[in-house]
């Protein structure tokens, strides 16, 4: 697994990926490199058996700003057609991986959380922020369309399709709140605890069993294109595979001996 990384934070501890971008002085805005760097490590994710879950943290008391304004819009408004499509294909890779990885990912959302950071914390598995969490669709802002990165198709999934029709439209941000009141949020804590409690949150999955994990989260993407009886079909074939995992007998076998099973991932 790649460790070496250069343009955010990684930490590898106990199973658990700590990962958070790193300008804190400017809100931790993205740039070509962080994009590209991102979109590579998740992708390298799915191959690696040492990492269980991923956390991706605030730093500095704030999640993302978005896109640099000097390092990325700038130069966007000088390049052609072509040009631009492979950057806003390469953004939407970014979600791609974070997707397909195979770990349940976990934002850790405290402060200015938005345009593509908003997209970030979206396309992780869960979200816990803090009151002072501010998460804002800001495209039409600048003038732009909604539909970035997957969030015409994510962001309504989450919070309903009228919630996120305004969100998306109007750029307004979602206050914690109202995040939480919708289900964007899955707990709000105190900033002093957001890292804590998404740590906790991240030993508790993987702890769990992790092929199964796998298993979930490849399902929870898949079955939104399908119909109900191919998603049962689906999760038959699924659930059929983890039954031949050592994790299914450890847990039967823990179940009879009347102990907590302890999970290997296999």
């Amino acid at each position: 697994m790649r460790t070496d990384v250069t343009h955010f934070k990684l930490e590898i501890k106990d199973g658990i990926a700590h990962v958070a971008l790193d300008r804190p002085e400017r809100k931790n805005p993205l740039t070509f490199d962080s994009y590209a760097e991102l979109r590579d490590w998740f992708r390298d994710l799915v191959y690696d058996d040492e990492v269980k879950a991923v956390v991706f943290n605030s730093n500095g008391g704030n999640f993302s700003s978005g896109g640099d304004v000097h390092d990325i819009i700038g130069p966007l408004t000088k390049m052609n057609m072509k040009e631009l499509l492979n950057f806003t294909r390469m953004t939407g890779d970014l979600v791609k991986a974070m997707v397909n990885c195979g770990k349940p990912i976990i934002a850790a959302i405290d402060g200015i959380c938005v345009g593509a950071g908003a997209i970030i914390a979206m396309a992780s598995d869960l979200r816990i922020a803090t009151p002072e969490a501010k998460v804002a669709f800001l495209f039409t802002r600048v003038g732009l369309a909604g539909c970035d990165m997957g969030a015409c198709a994510i962001l309504p999934r989450i919070i309903g399709q009228g919630r996120a029709a305004e969100l998306l439209y109007t750029g307004r941000a979602m206050s914690a709140e109202e995040g939480h009141a919708w289900g964007f949020h899955n707990s709000l804590v105190d900033a002093d605890g957001l890292e804590q409690a998404a740590s906790d949150m991240a030993a508790r999955i993987a702890a769990g069993p992790n092929f199964g994990h796998m298993m979930t989260k490849t399902m929870l993407a898949q079955e939104w294109s399908m119909s109900i009886e191919q998603a049962i079909e689906a999760e038959a074939q699924a659930q059929a595979i983890c039954m031949q995992t050592g994790d299914f007998e450890r847990a039967y076998n823990a179940f009879v001996a009347k102990e907590k099973p302890v999970f290997e991932g296999d």
